[in-house]
């Protein structure tokens, strides 16, 4: 599983982590189920996406996800993201673009496909990297919630003035990792229509987020799907 890891700034921070005993523990829970002929989501390729496109270094904001989209063809290793092409979009995240139109007028609705935030530096992390096509949560308590703790204490340590976006309770059961004095936690109701109407609506964590960012003299993130990286480097 290492190998599938090829950005080089995690594979330095992240490096202690393969040989500890949840993790050798994880991989045997994964190659089992292979094993088995269950049909693991997103592809091999992409399990550490999220972190193989946004290195360490350039972390602005971290937006926490559950664990990947159960239904084959969707998930693609960043949270809330599904591969563009893919009709109709899941309902949260129809709720974030409706949220991201109400803040700051943008329409996302063409595309599912979140990639280009990542590479602006919004690290879309799912705390749990797998699941058995078709059964959402089928691989949570199996190790990938150490993982995902670190890679939260990581950003928190060693950069500054993230942003970091919780949404729902089990995201915000992270906040005890983070660094609140050097960083801004955002900390609001799950865009899922069961939780939307308890205060995601009018939340604006886009807008607050980049004027976070502008404040502590970065680049705000561009929400705008469509654009690219080398448009603004």
């Amino acid at each position: 599983m290492k190998q599938l890891l090829t950005q080089p700034t995690w594979q330095k921070a992240l490096t202690q982590e393969w040989s500890k005993p949840y993790m050798q523990e994880l991989e045997a829970f994964l190659e089992a189920e292979e094993t088995q002929g269950k049909q693991i989501l997103p592809p091999k390729n992409l399990w550490f996406e999220a972190l193989n496109v946004t290195s360490l270094d350039k972390v602005k904001v971290l937006i926490l996800g559950q664990d990947p989209y159960p239904t084959v063809g969707h998930a693609h290793g960043l949270c809330f993201s599904v591969l563009d092409g893919v009709k109709p979009l899941p309902k949260s995240l129809k709720n974030i673009y409706k949220e991201l139109h109400d803040d700051m007028g943008i329409d996302n609705s063409h595309t599912g496909c979140l990639l280009p935030w990542a590479e602006q530096g919004v690290l879309l992390l799912n705390v749990v990297l797998t699941v058995e096509a078709g059964k959402a949560n089928a691989h949570k308590d199996k190790g990938w919630e150490r993982f995902g703790d670190k890679v939260i204490e990581l950003v928190s340590a060693k950069c500054e003035n993230v942003v970091f976006v919780l949404w729902g309770a089990f995201a915000q059961k992270k906040a005890v990792l983070i660094d609140a004095s050097k960083h801004l936690v955002i900390q609001d109701p799950h865009p899922s229509p069961l939780s939307a109407y308890r205060g995601f609506w009018g939340s604006k964590p886009f807008s607050r987020a980049n004027v976070y960012l502008i404040e502590h003299g970065k680049e705000p993130i561009k929400w705008n799907l469509g654009y690219t990286l080398s448009l603004f480097e």
